[in-house]
């Protein structure tokens, strides 16, 4: 009798152990295909921000070029959702450059955002260098390129594009994928800001984005 308990104990611990291995799904907490409005959203220079309907698709573009000027050198180009702080999160959305083809061509996706001068970014920039194609980290000064691994560069097509950002804050790491979504171009591991609100936008350049979607697990917000 005691050897037919031990089995099931043995059973139950292992599938307890097992439970707090695998983190349960990350809900949605946002979802946009700007079909209606940009209502969620928090440009920096609202000006150089519209949403576009052609037929029955809609996007948000980035037409113009910004007057923001941030407080220490970063992007100044962007929108941030509004309301939302996430940590963990996966992060997907369509992105196009609508910028003709040179070194620094960009789009970039923001999170872990603090305030001005604290945040990260993903630069995914035409050629990469010390300033591009990374994974940056503002943090009171300058942007400082934290990726660990990175491609050569961002193919960059007149075409539609799709990113993802995986965050995981209790490992640290930092996950992009451009359009293969089974090897990142990107990764890192860094536990600066372990929360923030997220956004889209590129360092200077223009473009457009769509079919934006977070999946996270929400921090509150004061």
């Amino acid at each position: 009798m005691l050897r037919v308990l031990i089995l099931p104990c043995i059973l139950v611990v292992a599938l307890s152990s097992y439970a707090l291995a695998v983190k349960p799904a990350l809900p949605i907490v946002a979802n946009e295909d700007f079909s209606q409005s940009a209502a969620n959203w928090e440009p920096k220079d609202p000006s150089a921000w519209k949403v576009v309907k052609q037929g029955s698709e809609s996007f948000y573009s980035m037409f113009k070029d910004s007057s923001y000027k941030p407080e220490v050198r970063s992007p100044v180009n962007f929108a941030l959702l509004k309301n939302i702080s996430v940590s963990d999160f996966v992060l997907d959305v369509d992105m196009r450059s609508t910028q003709e083809t040179y070194g620094h061509q960009d789009l970039c996706l923001f999170f872990g955002y603090q305030d001005a001068s604290h945040f990260y970014y993903v630069h995914l920039g035409r050629e990469a260098d010390a300033h591009a194609n990374s994974i940056f980290l503002v943090n009171g000064e300058p942007r400082v390129s934290i990726a660990q691994k990175r491609t050569d560069g961002t193919n960059w097509s007149k075409d539609w594009h799709h990113v993802r950002i995986k965050r995981d804050v209790g490992k640290g790491t930092i996950e992009v994928f451009f359009d293969d979504m089974k090897q990142p171009v990107m990764t890192t591991t860094d536990k600066h800001f372990l929360h923030g609100r997220v956004g889209i936008g590129s360092f200077d350049d223009t473009g457009d984005f769509d079919n934006f979607r977070l999946l996270g697990q929400l921090k509150k917000t004061k």
